[in-house]
């Protein structure tokens, strides 16, 4: 305690105060009601505002009490600064909505959703199970609200023109797929690639795509309960494997040889047709087909290592926490329950082009041939605890360096990173 400074010492006092007041809050909590009235509350996040807030209206418009929820979307770079400062004024908000990779900093400013008032059961029979990251020893830390799941679009036209007549469905079979339409010169400059990785400066959703490698090797990337998050690197070695598949495709000695630094990033080369894969989420089909209408592309599930025992991939997941400070704790339990009912939250799935978190509502099927794909990926999706993404992807994008400019083997770059890794992840929670 003798080295806190001022403002920790602030903070701090703050959170005991209210943790009283939580759980007298929490004592009482009820479901939410479409008839009585609620107060506003404030919600900061980095969510789309103008997408939350048509949603918001959008159920304004069947309630006989309307929703007064102030959002203010905040840019993820400077969240954590500006809400824990906010905090200290004692101006915070009443809930926030950030992607579960953002929230381990923060978990000791929000108050989790006791099990009484949501029991484990009904939350896992309710949402899909990436929402598990935020089932807790005390309580639900956030409650889910959209999930962005990363898909593989592939180019139609470069696949045809070699003669293969589909997708590749395992990772494995990007070695066959790179013999016929990887080009290159004598010079090992690339006219065209089957696909893009082994570097963190120009494959755009490089962590997320190097994450989605690692989960399907039975990696979780991080585990643990609360502030005891570590890193799973030294945990398992199937991550090893999974940096192995990810640096190989930029060694020019190499069979799956198809990348470089020198190339345009990732989703600019698909753009241009030079490209035949891009990694990419779910919410970026409209923007590839705004900024190439002639694209003939296609959307599949993201490749699976063929050995791997369970499928798994990145999904980007939002969730709605409350905040400690927040007076209005009851208030805002029943909000989030009115927000993320399936008589509700099918319309945000809809005007998001997104799959839904919701088990139900993913359950009663699609006829839109992208939105089965998404709702695929949905069920398959997982994510992690992290310090904070830009950290964990500089951290990845050094490991991944070090192995592809020969600095380090795989192994010990691996096991480096489990260490600057860790050391992030403690820092995160202090």
């Amino acid at each position: 305690m003798k080295n806190l400074s001022k403002f920790q010492i602030i903070v701090l006092g703050v959170f005991v105060l209210f943790i009283a007041l939580g759980v007298a809050a929490f004592a009482t909590f009820k479901g939410s009601s479409s008839k009585s009235t609620l107060p506003a509350i404030t919600v900061w996040g980095t969510f789309p505002q103008s997408t939350f807030e048509n949603y918001v209206a959008k159920i304004n418009l069947t309630l006989a009490s309307q929703l007064s929820i102030n959002y203010i979307e905040k840019d993820k770079a400077t969240f954590s600064q500006e809400f824990v400062a906010a905090l200290a004024r004692g101006t915070g908000p009443d809930a926030i909505l950030i992607p579960a990779d953002m929230l381990l900093p923060h978990l000791d400013k929000i108050t989790p959703i006791p099990y009484t008032a949501l029991p484990e059961r009904t939350f896992m029979d309710t949402y899909v199970q990436e929402g598990e990251v935020y089932l807790g020893q005390n309580g639900i830390y956030a409650i889910p609200f959209a999930v962005d799941p990363l898909v593989m679009y592939w180019n139609r036209d470069i696949f045809s023109s070699v003669g293969l007549a589909t997708y590749p469905k395992y990772w494995e079979d990007f070695t066959a797929i790179n013999k016929k339409i990887t080009t290159v010169d004598q010079n090992s400059n690339i006219g065209r690639s089957a696909l893009a990785m082994g570097d963190f400066s120009n494959v755009v959703n490089a962590r997320e795509l190097l994450g989605s490698l690692m989960l399907e090797s039975g990696n979780p990337v991080t585990y643990g309960v609360g502030n005891n998050i570590q890193s799973a690197f030294s945990k398992d070695p199937s991550v090893v494997p999974a940096v192995q598949f990810f640096t190989q495709a930029v060694d020019p000695t190499g069979t799956n040889y198809s990348w470089n630094r020198g190339m345009q990033d990732s989703k600019t080369d698909f753009l241009s047709e030079t490209l035949a894969t891009y990694f990419g989420f779910a919410s970026e089909l409209k923007d590839i087909q705004a900024k190439n209408p002639n694209l003939n592309f296609d959307v599949a599930p993201l490749p699976q290592f063929h050995n791997s025992a369970t499928k798994a991939l990145y999904g980007k997941l939002y969730g709605l926490s409350i905040v400690r400070t927040s007076p209005n704790q009851n208030a805002v339990y029943q909000i989030f329950s009115l927000l993320t009912s399936a008589a509700n939250i099918g319309t945000l799935s809809q005007s998001m082009y997104l799959p839904s978190v919701r088990r139900d509502i993913i359950a009663s099927g699609s006829t839109d041939p992208y939105i089965t794909v998404f709702n695929q990926q949905a069920l398959l999706a997982k994510t992690w605890f992290d310090a904070d993404p830009t950290v964990s992807s500089s951290i990845f994008g050094n490991m991944v360096d070090a192995v592809t400019s020969g600095a380090k083997s795989v192994r010990d770059a691996v096991a480096g990173a489990n260490d600057q890794y860790n050391a992030a992840l403690k820092q995160a929670v202090q």
